[in-house]
C-alpha cells in the first residue's frame, strides 16, 4: 500500500513507538498518585509537558504559566475550546472552511440561541481580512473566535498573526486550530499573538489518542468534564504518561528536523502535481496560488466521481482521501471547496494528497502512474465496477 493520507493520519515513528514501551515498561503510571510510582510518573509528565511548551513558544514552568491542557486529540481540544473559552452568551465567530469538530459544536451552539458568525473564504481558499474587521466590529462583541491555521483539504495557510492582531484590537479572544500545522511548519503561540491553539500527536507521528489545548496565561477555561482534579479541574481524568511522552519525542523529532522535512515534503508534493498535470491535462489544483502546507494537495480530476476514483485506487494499493478524515464516513461533498465557491463537478471529483517525512519519491511517481490509469479506465467505461 502507498499511504498518501497524512493529513487523516500519519505512521508512528519508531523512536517514539519504542519510547512510549519503555514508558509502559516502568510500570503503573499514574501521576496524581501519592507514593513514589506516582511520584516518578508526575516527575516524567511535568517533563514532558514542560518540553512541549518549549518546542512550541510557551512557558508553562513560570508562576504565571500558560495552560497544557492535555486531551484526547484534536476533536475534544476544538470542543473544548469552543464550549469553555470567552462570553458564551457574545457571538461566536468560525471560519466557513473549519474542522467539522469546530463548525458541529458552533451549530449546536446557535441551535440552542448563541448567535454565530461565519468568516468566508476568497475563491483560493483564504480568509477574508476585510470581512473579519467588518464582524469584529458589529455589535454585540463577539466572545471568541475559531479559526485554523491551515485547511486540513487545501492546505491553505490561514493569515493567522494579521487576525490575531484584529482580536487583539477588538479585545476578542482568538482559538486556532493548529492540527495541520504543528510539526510540519513553524508555528511559535508567542509570536503569532493568539490566545489558545489545538493540536494532536498522531498528524507528526505521534501516538493516537492524545492532543492537548494551549491556552495563554491569564485565560479563563470551563471544563465540559467533571469529576477530578487533574490538570487544575480543567480537564479531569488520569493522565496518560506514556502517550504524552510519545507526543512529546514525536515533537522534539519533528520540530529539530522541520527545515529538512518541509525541503522534502514541498518536493514531492510538487513533484506529484507536476506530473499529474503532464498525464491528465484539465486536472485543477485548488489553493495552488497561495502558501499552503507542505505536504498537502487537493485536486480535481474530470470526468470521474471522487467515490469510484477512491475505490478503484484502494483497490490498486493507493491511500487517499476525498477530504476530512472525520467526514469520510459521508458521502458530502467537501464543505471547504463549497466555500470557496469551486463548481459541482469539480467538487464530486476532487482528491487528497498528504505526503509526510516516510514517504518516498517512487512511491508519489508510482501513485501518479496509478491514478492517470484509473481515471483513464474510469472515464472510458464509467465505474468501478466495470473495471474487473
Amino acid at each position: 500500500m502507498i499511504y498518501l493520507d497524512n493529513n487523516a493520519t500519519t505512521a508512528i515513528d519508531p523512536e517514539v513507538l519504542a519510547a512510549i514501551m519503555r514508558c509502559f515498561a516502568t510500570g503503573p503510571m499514574n501521576a496524581s498518585s501519592q507514593h513514589g510510582v506516582g511520584r516518578q510518573a508526575r516527575r516524567q509528565l511535568d517533563a514532558a509537558i514542560s518540553t512541549i511548551g518549549g518546542l512550541l513558544g510557551a512557558d508553562v514552568d513560570s508562576p504565571a504559566a500558560d495552560a497544557l491542557i492535555l486531551t484526547s486529540g484534536g476533536s475534544e481540544s476544538n470542543n473544548l475550546a469552543i464550549t469553555g473559552l470567552g462570553d458564551v452568551s457574545a457571538p461566536l465567530v468560525v471560519s466557513s472552511i473549519e474542522h467539522p469538530s469546530v463548525l458541529a459544536v458552533a451549530s449546536l451552539m446557535q441551535a440552542e440561541g448563541r448567535e454565530v458568525r461565519v468568516l468566508p473564504v476568497c475563491a483560493d481558499g483564504d480568509i477574508d481580512l476585510d470581512v473579519a474587521d467588518r464582524i469584529l466590529a458589529t455589535s454585540p462583541t463577539p466572545g471568541l473566535v475559531s479559526v485554523m491555521s491551515a485547511n486540513n483539504e487545501t492546505g491553505v495557510i490561514q493569515p493567522i498573526a494579521e487576525l490575531a492582531k484584529r482580536c487583539r484590537t477588538a479585545a476578542v479572544l482568538l482559538h486556532v486550530d493548529a492540527t495541520q500545522s504543528i510539526g510540519k511548519v513553524p508555528f511559535h503561540f508567542a509570536d503569532l499573538g493568539i490566545d489558545a491553539a489545538t493540536f494532536t500527536a498522531h498528524k507528526f507521528h505521534g501516538p493516537g489518542g492524545i492532543g492537548a489545548l494551549w491556552v495563554r496565561s491569564g485565560v479563563a477555561v470551563r471544563p465540559m468534564i467533571f469529576g477530578g482534579e487533574q490538570q487544575y479541574g480543567k480537564r479531569p481524568g488520569t493522565e496518560a504518561v506514556p502517550l504524552v511522552i510519545g507526543m512529546m519525542v514525536a515533537l522534539k523529532i519533528a520540530v529539530e528536523n522541520l527545515a529538512k522535512n518541509v525541503e522534502k515534503m514541498r518536493a514531492l508534493r510538487d513533484q506529484f502535481e507536476a506530473d499529474l498535470a503532464a498525464q491528465i491535462a484539465d486536472v485543477t489544483f485548488h489553493g495552488k496560488s497561495r502558501a499552503r502546507l507542505p505536504m498537502t494537495s487537493c485536486f480535481s480530476l474530470p470526468g470521474v466521481d471522487r467515490q469510484a476514483m477512491l475505490m478503484a485506487l484502494d483497490l490498486g494499493g493507493i491511500a487517499c482521501s476525498s477530504g476530512s478524515a472525520c467526514a469520510s464516513g459521508s458521502s458530502r461533498p467537501s464543505h471547504v471547496l463549497e466555500a470557496m465557491g469551486v463548481g459541482e463537478a469539480a467538487i464530486n471529483a476532487a482528491l487528497r494528497v498528504g505526503f509526510s517525512r516516510f514517504s518516498m519519491e517512487q512511491e508519489c511517481r508510482q501513485a501518479v502512474v496509478s491514478m492517470s490509469n484509473v481515471h483513464r479506465r474510469l472515464c472510458q467505461f464509467g465505474g468501478v465496477e466495470n473495471l474487473t
